[in-house]
């Protein structure tokens, strides 16, 4: 067993573990990180193509001021170690019918295209949602994303006097689709809004209104990434070893170690132990749950169930020529049914008989220019993640093949399909991401707490941290960046406290609102909320 005296080490290198470690190592505290893959980047990957690497992850760089932050931090310039191109085009929307709408960059530009697209009545409209949901995001921003351990009690000090004003924004008795159904006449704008639940992997018939602040983070600017989106990972690998993190791949953590309710290390795959006071880990929390990292780190997170998961989904990366579209960096072809598609996704956990496709054009630039000859595609259709008891059949996948790309061609896109070896599905995410199904966004965000639900950076075990889209604040790669800088805060901070401070104290590090988080997902704690904010929304007992 290795012994490095004081010692981190991070379980996996995912934007939360490579920001968690980066943060770690600037403050001169000794980091090893350590992953199965032979890469950095976690969700962050690519898959080989005629045309070059293809991004099979996340393809949407947003929310720039936090890594701005977090590289200002460390007396490092993003603009020195990733190349940024801002998307005047943030997505081009397609329907059956042959109707498109790009939303821009600039606001008034793109209330403009509604207009022209479907009237003035939707355009004010458009301008009331802005507005509407740039004042929730500010407002939520400090007290509920960057908070490390926020509950209900320490975001309700925090609104102070806005209170009331950010609680009748939020509509909390409503869900997504109701609130745009009443905000929007064009029913394909309230398409359109409503896909940004899918942003976390949720219906926005279950998702409460307030996740349409969820349209700021592109709102805010889509930059292009040079290099795709594991040019970040990249980046952020090379600064960490740069302040001495030592980064250990094709190693597989079998175990992490926990003696006296305090982790001790962690063990390899090989049998190799590593010696460490503290403990990062960069992944879904479901695989503590389930054991996969040992029964003594068992406890540090509650087991979730199959309902409660986020979306997993199908996925094709490959280079094709493409025609019959105008095509911008990111594109949404939707389906003609919308409700039917989340009832069979969440409700019967089918594939979508007429699904709703994400398409990202990885070699369009910023106004939707691209090569001659064939490019690079990424294309995503959502499906219940149930990897871990279906393994689909050759011809389930067809089906999904069938249903996404006649979805295209139905808008009028012309593409060669893809071979077999250009598909993840579900069965694979699972693999990949063990105990989690293939969800690739944690927990769904359905109902009016779960974003208090979700694992904070510290857990009941001393010493083990959580890190990454699972986890506080929650997924996509901004998010994630903050879950690492969360833990690296907490990590420090505990280190800090004096020894008459015990760690056991305070229910493993758990702050007190945690606890009363807790208190307030009790059935009779979420009636008594609910009650309360039907008395400060003014709508009395209506049902949600």
């Amino acid at each position: 067993m290795r012994s490095h005296g004081q010692h981190t080490v991070v379980v996996g290198a995912g934007i939360g573990g490579l920001t968690a470690a980066l943060d770690l190592a600037d403050r001169g505290l000794r980091v090893s990180v350590f992953d199965r893959n032979a890469a950095p980047g976690g969700k962050i990957r690519t898959m080989p193509s005629a045309a070059g690497p293809v991004d099979a992850g996340p393809t949407v760089f947003t929310l720039r001021p936090i890594f701005e932050e977090l590289f200002s931090d460390i007396g490092a310039r993003i603009s020195d170690h990733l190349t940024l191109t801002s998307a005047s085009v943030i997505a081009r929307h397609h329907w059956r019918d042959g109707g498109w709408l790009d939303l821009y960059a600039d606001p008034e530009a793109s209330a403009e295209a509604i207009r022209a697209f479907s009237g003035p009545a939707d355009a004010d409209a458009f301008r009331s949602f802005n507005d509407r949901t740039a004042m929730l995001f500010e407002a939520l921003d400090l007290p509920m994303m960057r908070a490390p351990a926020p509950g209900p009690l320490s975001v309700t000090r925090a609104l102070g006097p806005n209170l009331f004003r950010v609680t009748r924004a939020s509509k909390p008795l409503k869900s997504m689709w109701r609130e745009l159904t009443g905000t929007f006449r064009d029913p394909r704008l309230r398409q359109l809004f409503a896909r940004y639940a899918t942003y976390v992997g949720g219906s926005p018939f279950l998702s409460p209104a307030l996740l349409t602040l969820i349209w700021q983070a592109e709102a805010r600017g889509v930059h292009l990434v040079s290099g795709g989106m594991r040019a970040l990972a990249r980046g952020l690998e090379r600064l960490a070893k740069e302040r001495g993190v030592l980064f250990h791949y094709g190693a597989d953590v079998r175990e992490i170690l926990v003696a006296d309710s305090h982790v001790r290390g962690v063990t390899l795959r090989t049998g190799e132990a590593f010696l460490a006071d503290t403990v990062v880990f960069n992944g879904d929390p479901a695989a503590l749950a389930a054991g996969r990292l040992g029964q003594a780190a068992q406890g540090a997170v509650r087991q979730r169930s199959r309902n409660d998961r986020s979306l997993s989904a199908y996925v094709w990366t490959f280079a094709s020529p493409a025609a019959g579209v105008r095509l911008a960096h990111h594109n949404v072809f939707f389906g003609d049914d919308y409700e039917a598609e989340f009832h069979d996704l969440f409700a019967i956990r089918r594939v979508p008989r007429d699904p709703t496709i994400y398409l990202c054009a990885q070699d369009r630039n910023s106004v939707g220019e691209g090569p001659d000859g064939p490019e690079r595609f990424q294309i995503i259709m959502n499906a219940p993640a149930d990897g871990d008891v279906v393994v689909p059949s050759e011809q389930e996948i067809r089906t999904c093949e069938t249903r996404t790309f006649e979805r295209l061609e139905a808008a009028g896109l012309r593409l060669t399909r893809p071979g077999a070896e250009a598909l993840t599905t579900p069965w694979d995410f699972e693999r990949l991401f063990p105990a989690t199904g293939g969800a690739l966004y944690g927990a769904n965000p359905h109902g009016l707490m779960a974003s208090f639900k979700r694992p904070k950076a510290r857990t009941p075990i001393a010493g083990l941290y959580l890190a990454g889209g699972g986890t506080h604040p929650g997924p996509g790669v901004p998010m994630a960046a903050l879950s690492g800088r969360h833990a690296a805060a907490a990590i420090v901070s505990d280190r800090a406290l004096t020894s008459t401070s015990r760690r056991g104290d305070m229910l493993g590090g758990m702050s007190m609102d945690s606890v009363m988080t807790d208190a307030v997902a009790s059935r009779s704690s979420v009636l008594s909320a609910l009650s309360f904010l039907r008395i400060i929304s003014g709508r009395g007992a209506r049902r949600p």
